[in-house]
């Protein structure tokens, strides 16, 4: 009757391979980075402002990451830019747009709170105010 005994032992391998995989999968990880940096470098060397450049390398990165979680702002703007510093030749001209990634582009940068999404100078109504409530 007691059956539990190659139960318990297929779910501890089952357990062990599911983390083996997630391992690998962490792994492979740094291929996203690299793709991520590539959509947003080669869009920025392209023209393209940094909003739309942006918006396409996170979609990327969001939904190619392995994990539960979603990947935040910051932490894929960290992960381009930690790819562009690893190989600049991959990555030729790109330097100059990660400042960007951290609110780099307007004068008010040290003021603001860190949002890639959303231009420095866009954050501040014309007072230098706080315009949350603008509709």
């Amino acid at each position: 009757m007691r059956r539990s005994g190659p139960l318990l032992t297929l779910l501890t391998l089952a357990l062990f391979g599911a983390l083996i995989g997630n391992n690998q999968a962490a792994r492979a990880g740094s291929d996203t980075e690299v793709k991520g940096a590539k959509i947003y470098c080669f869009m920025r060397s392209s023209g393209n402002d940094h909003k739309v450049s942006w918006n396409a390398a996170y979609a990327v990165i969001k939904r190619q990451k392995p994990s539960l979680l979603k990947t935040s702002p910051q932490h894929a703007s960290v992960m381009i830019t930690e790819a562009v510093v690893h190989d600049p030749g991959k990555f030729p001209d790109c330097g100059q747009f990660l400042g960007d990634l951290f609110g780099g582009t307007s004068s008010d940068a040290s003021t603001t709170s860190f949002d890639p999404t959303v231009s420095t100078s866009s954050k501040f109504n014309e007072s230098g105010g706080d315009d949350r409530y603008g509709y």
